[in-house]
């Protein structure tokens, strides 16, 4: 409780994340008398040697080469093709925007942020409420933590020794479920209660429109399929798959496409570095508390607590599922699944609960953490992006919380419903 308290204390004064957890950490290590400080680099060094963990930096650099290459532009122009029409507007192309990009940023940061930036002042100037813009932008951004490659899929996989090819099979359907949920809200939101005018709307596109478009954007739909089947058959590992989107973003921006440059190229690499950066520096920072809680034995400690208050499966995931959406409301979703992943996946397990249904689960609750008060990275990313009041957007997300949450308990009461896909292709 003391470090935990330590933990909070330092992100509070606005020390970064990954050095608030190696300043907890080293200070486990500088005050234990049989534990030695060498021990923490050692913990440090391993949490980098890791051949699946290179999916990560792979599918960063992926998501950044497609969006400086032209596929990231025409799959909005496909999503605003489709899905304009109907009331809410702009709403459903970025709901819709972020199911079609979740092959492609794999983050739902950074989903969240490149919409907010392009798509946020056509919202508003459609007709819709900067609130509902914003939460709208915010909330469908937790689709991209289910559709593959999401980066903490990966992150939870690797952490927990699930399989990632079941896990991204797992994630299709509830992503897909999110997506007609959120556009349902917004169609409702839009419908009833901001009475948008049909006017300003675009019209009902034609089949051929549709087609052409489809077309145009062939090679950026295609990439999440290759994704799965590859995975699927053996022919790549997650890691391999990662360089593979490399090559196929290069390919298709510089050949397909003609928009991929040197230059660009340069530029998303560039900015890749800046966000592998970030993201391995928690990775290693965590190494050092993950192997504190193994040796504390926090994760046996905790499934025995959990079984004295029962052992009903359904008990044990909705304890598990609240405990990591107040846990996700506090702390960012790569940490969370980082510390949290190798605690509870044991006591999950302990009451045969499926890890790769309980994988999927923890991913939309701790990303859905990230879209609300008090430290939503996501919340705060979209309202400072598109200068929206925090009171406003909450008062408009209310509707999109209600039904995300409406979803995460179906989910969890039918798992047939995440494992459906996972259990028929393996």
């Amino acid at each position: 409780m003391l470090y935990l308290i330590l933990f909070l204390a330092l992100l509070l004064i606005g020390m970064p994340l990954a050095f608030s957890l190696l300043a907890v950490g080293l200070s486990y290590f500088a005050l234990a008398e049989h534990i030695p400080v060498v021990v923490a680099v050692q913990r440090m060094v391993a949490s980098s040697q890791s051949f699946p963990l290179l999916a990560v930096p792979f599918f960063i650099l992926a998501g950044h080469i497609m969006n400086i290459s032209g596929i990231t532009h025409r799959l909005i122009q496909f999503a605003n093709l489709l899905v304009a029409w109907i009331a809410g507007g702009l709403a459903h192309v970025t709901i819709v925007l972020s199911a079609l990009m979740g092959g492609v940023s794999g983050s739902a940061i950074a989903d969240a942020a490149m919409q907010a930036r392009i798509l946020g002042k056509p919202m508003e100037e459609s007709g819709l409420p900067k609130g509902f813009s914003a939460a709208a932008i915010c909330v469908s951004a937790l689709i991209t933590a289910c559709i593959p490659p999401s980066i903490g899929l990966i992150l939870y996989g690797y952490v927990g020794n699930v399989s990632i090819g079941k896990l991204f099979l797992a994630g299709i359907v509830p992503g897909v479920l999110l997506m007609f949920t959120l556009m349902l809200v917004a169609y409702l939101t839009a419908k009833f209660k901001f009475k948008q005018s049909q006017q300003s709307l675009a019209k009902l596109p034609k089949l051929a429109e549709v087609f052409s478009s489809a077309k145009d954007c062939i090679w950026a739909l295609l990439f999440p399929v290759i994704l799965i089947v590859t995975i699927r058959f053996g022919i790549f590992t997650p890691s391999e798959a990662g360089a593979f989107a490399v090559v196929y973003a290069c390919v298709i921006g510089r050949f397909v496409y003609k928009e991929l440059s040197f230059k660009s190229l340069m530029t998303s690499v560039y900015e890749s570095v800046d966000d592998i950066g970030m993201v391995m520096l928690i990775i290693l920072s965590s190494g050092v508390i993950g192997y504190l809680i193994a040796y504390e034995q926090l994760p046996v400690s905790m499934a025995q607590g959990i079984q004295d208050i029962s052992q009903n499966p359904a008990i044990v995931l909705l304890i598990c599922l609240v405990f990591l959406l107040f846990v996700g409301m506090l702390m960012e979703g790569t940490v969370t699944v980082l510390l949290l992943t190798p605690i509870l996946v044991p006591v999950i397990q302990s009451v045969g609960i499926d890890p790769v249904h309980f994988g999927v689960l923890m991913m939309i609750v701790v990303t859905f953490g990230g879209t609300t008060p008090p430290v939503g990275v996501a919340m705060y990313t979209v309202c400072n992006i598109m200068k929206c009041p925090l009171e406003t957007f909450l008062k408009d997300a209310a509707p999109f919380y209600l039904a995300v949450i409406v979803l995460v308990v179906l989910l969890a009461m039918f798992p047939s419903l995440v494992m459906f896909l996972p259990d028929t292709l393996f």
